[in-house]
């Protein structure tokens, strides 16, 4: 697999925009595997995250080792703590939750992930990641314990995912929370994406195509849609 950061950086630099389908490992059976695998081919995504705040399910790898079967997509890993990793995988979103103070998302969860990143090949990607509020709790909320940023207070939030790029960061992922009632407001995505020099990923509350045009039109580089194909694997299609 190439080198996965660097793909997404020149997709940025050409203004070419890129789709993650997001699998939950907790939603999908192995042997729903091969059909979605089939609606996936024949979707426009760019890229596949498996992952989620809380997971409860030890059929990781065996879910990415049947992915790959099939798939030629680059998967990443969107880790909600270090027992989500797997070596099977292409790369890892490291995501650090710079939009909330508890340190066990801050750094802990990340110390405690590098024994097991050393024993693997996978491409290492530091990611702030930021929850906007959106209407109601959502898991990243309620797993993390920590408030998502004001959907209104836009200055804040750009101050918050700029001091993520200065701190080091290779991506900043704009959040609204796993079934959130209530995308990220596209004048925030606006404005975010003028401040930042690296790509910027967008996911939560997008429930259709069109919102993933007005998301793209707005700045985002990468938009992640999760929930609305778990309910819908023809969803591309209509």
């Amino acid at each position: 697999m190439k080198n996965i950061y660097q793909e997404i950086l020149n997709s940025k630099n050409r203004n070419e925009k890129l789709l993650a389908i997001l699998i939950d490992p907790d939603k999908v059976q192995l042997e729903q595997l091969d059909n979605l695998i089939v609606k996936i081919n024949q979707s426009p995504a760019t890229h596949i995250f498996v992952g989620g705040s809380f997971v409860e399910t030890n059929q990781i790898d065996l879910i990415i080792q049947e992915i790959k079967l099939n798939c030629n997509l680059p998967i990443l890993l969107f880790p909600g703590n270090p027992s989500q990793i797997s070596a099977y995988a292409d790369g890892v979103l490291f995501l650090n939750l710079i939009s909330g103070r508890n340190p066990d998302y801050l750094i802990e969860h990340q110390v405690s992930a590098v024994p097991i990143l050393e024993k693997t090949a996978l491409e290492v990607i530091s990611t702030g990641y930021v929850l906007i509020a959106s209407g109601k709790e959502t898991a990243v909320e309620r797993i993390s314990q920590t408030k998502p940023l004001n959907r209104n207070d836009i200055d804040y939030v750009c101050q918050t995912i700029k001091a993520g790029e200065y701190m080091g960061n290779k991506l900043i992922y704009l959040e609204a929370g796993s079934g959130a009632e209530k995308a990220i407001p596209l004048d925030m995505i606006k404005e975010v994406s003028k401040k930042l020099t690296i790509p910027l990923i967008v996911g939560g509350g997008i429930r259709s195509k069109i919102g993933i045009e007005n998301a793209f039109k707005a700045g985002a580089d990468l938009v992640v849609i999760g929930t609305a194909f778990e309910n819908n694997a023809n969803f591309f299609e209509e």
